[in-house]
């Protein structure tokens, strides 16, 4: 009977100690609130930059994406046309 949670993998390796079980569950999504203001994060500018994205961690692991330009900084209506899929 396996008591390892939904979703997790499990592997039994034999060795000259004993069996040693190893189980693995994917981690949990990492949770963020609501995108904030673009106001919000370019501290009032007409961009956003890579240093000032990192107040938001989905636009900093997704910035690259979110420049659809790729000139180095993400534009209102890039970030309103990034955070429509979210």
């Amino acid at each position: 009977m396996s008591d390892a949670a939904p979703g997790a993998s499990q592997n039994t390796y034999h060795t000259p100690q004993g069996d040693v079980v190893v189980r693995s569950v994917p981690p949990p999504a990492p949770t963020a609130g609501p995108a904030p203001d673009f106001e919000q994060l370019s501290g009032g500018g007409k961009s956003i930059t890579e240093e000032q994205a990192v107040a938001y961690p989905p636009l900093a692991n997704d910035f690259i994406n979110a420049d659809r330009n790729r000139n180095g900084k993400v534009s209102k209506t890039e970030y309103n046309n990034w955070t429509k899929q979210l």
